[in-house]
């Protein structure tokens, strides 16, 4: 019996230049798996954190440390949009 490949898989990290990349097995399970699912459970989780953290300095934050933390901040929104894109594909592929 033939299965067809899963379709690929958006990982949670970039490559050369800025460029998405992307997994193409027939198991979710495998070890480059484990790793991605690692990657965006971290990603979303310092998100988090620093989401709270920007939240509780905010109102005293001086300017230069403003710009680092809206640097910061758009890193990980950065992270957590590829994350939700990637698990929107997979669910996507399930219905």
């Amino acid at each position: 019996m033939t299965y067809a490949p899963h379709a690929p898989r958006l990982l949670p990290w970039t490559g050369s230049e800025g460029k998405p990349c992307f997994l193409i097995s027939d198991d979710s399970h495998g070890p480059l798996s484990r790793l991605a699912d690692a990657t965006e459970s971290v990603q979303l989780g310092m998100g988090g954190q620093l989401l709270a953290h920007a939240r509780e300095i905010l109102p005293d934050l001086p300017a230069g440390e403003l710009h680092y933390l809206a640097e910061c901040l758009t890193q990980a929104l950065d992270d957590v949009l590829r994350v939700a894109e990637s698990r929107g594909r997979r669910l996507e592929r399930l219905n």
